[in-house]
């Protein structure tokens, strides 16, 4: 089996380390907000595939938040915390197949979370999220510009852990959700200029019939490499692009129409040879929501999430295929 190092992507894929929870009542309460955290991927996304093979990574998240917005529940006066830790597991599978001039690859990641809420929420979630597939991404080389242009659809499956009235009293969701991407990149003499947009909807909820609305995700990177090390400054911005559609299960009453985020951080990466090490995180410096239904205490019910989010992320070629044997020539001597 031959690993060839300079071939291999600590950015193994663009979905890496899908786990539930990034808000609190952004959607249909109870519910994440979103299938994909921000910022998740970025930390290891290029547009670039790797070399010929089967890729693992594994990555291991905390996040740490309060609930904001104006209809934030509190406890005298108290923002109510909120605290998730998540693992998630996910392979990358490049069979060296091109269409249309691009390089083929699939991925698929099932996320296990634990999650809770503090007084007066005063929840506790642990279990299996959605299971996260990419079927389709194409990765187009442009010439010898050191651009890469990469598209493909996520699909979250829902088969995580459910259960409640609402079917949200725990980590995972009872609807499909669809995860159209694009992601260009400038990767040159160890320079990564990466910019990936993700649109993200989703169908109704199959015990409330609500539909949480469309989002827009927008994450970016900048990273330089120097030696093994890899150094650089990541971002996003998240925001819910479409209006929810509540049900008779609710009276009509929508949880928010709209919310924001916006982060900052950063990446330290190593590579020790057969596998990449990346660590990044990211303190959200603006978080908002509105347009929720009145209730009897509170004008709007809106709510988001703002704190900081920490991951590390390793990940490794786990097979490829062996370099092609070239014949020898018989020697003829008179």
């Amino acid at each position: 089996m031959r690993i060839d190092l300079k071939k291999m992507c600590f950015a193994a894929t663009t979905a890496v380390a899908v786990v539930p929870l990034g808000q609190a009542n952004a959607y249909e309460s109870g519910s994440p907000g979103t299938q994909v955290p921000p910022g998740i991927a970025i930390g290891n996304t290029t547009a670039a595939t790797p070399g010929t093979g089967i890729y693992m990574f594994d990555q291991f998240w905390t996040y740490q938040a309060k609930i904001v917005g104006p209809g934030a529940p509190n406890v005298g006066g108290a923002a109510t915390t909120v605290n998730v830790n998540a693992a998630t597991p996910g392979f990358l599978f490049v069979p060296g197949w091109t269409f249309l001039g691009a390089t083929y690859d699939a991925v698929i990641v099932q996320p296990f979370a634990n999650a809770d809420t503090g007084a007066p929420v005063s929840t506790m979630k642990t279990g299996v999220h959605n299971t996260f597939v990419v079927p389709v991404e194409l990765s187009w080389k442009l010439g010898q510009s050191g651009f890469f242009v990469k598209t493909g659809l996520g699909i979250g499956v829902p088969d995580g852990t459910i259960s409640g009235v609402n079917g949200l009293g725990n980590v995972g969701n009872p609807w499909w959700t669809f995860r159209p991407e694009l992601i260009v990149s400038y990767l040159n003499e160890g320079w990564n200029l990466t910019a990936a947009f993700y649109y993200e909807t989703n169908t109704r909820n199959s015990i409330t019939n609500y539909r949480s609305g469309d989002v827009l995700d927008s994450e970016f990177a900048v990273t330089k490499q120097f030696g093994k090390w890899t150094l650089g400054v990541l971002g996003y911005y998240v925001a819910q692009v479409g209006n929810d559609s509540s049900s008779a299960f609710y009276g009509n009453a929508i949880s928010a129409n709209r919310f924001h985020e916006g982060a900052v951080g950063g990446l330290v990466g190593y590579n020790f040879g057969p596998v990449q090490l990346n660590v990044f995180g990211f303190r959200e410096v603006s978080a908002g929501a509105s347009g929720g239904s009145p209730t009897p205490f509170v004008t709007d019910r809106a709510a988001v999430t703002q704190g900081y989010k920490l991951f590390a992320n390793v990940s490794y070629r786990m097979w490829a295929p062996d370099p092609p044997v070239t014949p020898i020539k018989p020697q003829i001597f008179k």
